[in-house]
């Protein structure tokens, strides 16, 4: 038999692992719940206003203007955020080697799997990002971007609804069960609002789907290791990866 001591130091150890080190005391961490409501808040919207450029770009202006609320609210803005100068080069390092992979493996399935299910990908080569210049896009526009999105799915987002969902879920004797549904819930949100983001559907079309599988394993970087550099640098360089190969074969 397993004694109580046991499980609970066993629980205890899935815990830590689990939960990124952030300081409990926030405040207007609900705030969060505003870009994921106003996502869902499109997708009710009649077919022609869902056109419009201003209403596909709310969601994300929404999050950055409760980010910019919440950070007016708290201290230690860069440490909640995962953004402390002392994990840059760490960051950097271990999410190019993420990014490589990530761009590899998505690039073959948008390369194979895609065509075979009967998408049309070239319209990659009508996207705004495609009408860039190359020189302004790579690499500082999708640098730019990946700093931008990762600040806000996942610096803001996410670790937000981490600690509101630990405050509204405080046990004195958690399970498991109840600690898997304190991270697994809001990086599943946030995965979901980063992929149904009326501008990421609009623009990526059905290829919109792998972003749930970056956002996933995004979300998991910042949550194991609480830097956003190395998400930002992630994605990034997948994006690069996918960017040069893509426009290789598609122009």
């Amino acid at each position: 038999m397993i004694s109580t001591n046991c499980y609970e130091e066993t629980i205890d150890a899935f815990h830590d692992h689990c939960t990124p080190v952030i300081s409990q005391k926030e405040r207007a961490s609900g705030l969060a719940f505003l870009p994921v409501f106003a996502t869902i808040g499109f997708y009710l919207l009649p077919a022609h206003w869902q056109l419009h450029t201003a209403a596909q770009f709310a969601p994300q202006l929404m999050a950055y203007g409760a980010l910019c609320t919440w950070a007016y609210k708290n201290g230690d803005q860069l440490h909640k955020l995962g953004l402390k100068f002392n994990n840059i080069q760490a960051g950097i390092l271990r999410g190019t080697v993420i990014g490589i992979t990530l761009g590899i493996l998505n690039t073959g399935i948008i390369l194979t799997v895609m065509p075979a299910l009967g998408v049309d990908i070239n319209f990659l080569s009508q996207t705004p990002h495609a009408q860039v210049p190359f020189w302004i896009m790579l690499p500082w526009f999708i640098i730019l971007i990946a700093m931008g999105v990762e600040l806000n799915f996942r610096g803001f987002l996410l670790g937000r609804l981490l600690i509101w969902f630990q405050d509204v879920r405080q046990l004195d004797h958690p399970s498991t069960t109840n600690i898997c549904l304190q991270n697994f819930l809001p990086l599943s949100i946030s995965a979901l609002t980063f992929s149904f983001d009326p501008f990421m559907v609009s623009t990526f079309r059905e290829l919109h789907w792998i972003a749930i599988w970056d956002g996933l394993v995004w979300g998991w970087l910042w949550m194991r290791w609480h830097n956003l550099y190395m998400v930002i640098a992630a994605h990034a360089v997948e994006v690069i990866l996918l960017y040069l190969i893509l426009r290789g074969i598609l122009t």
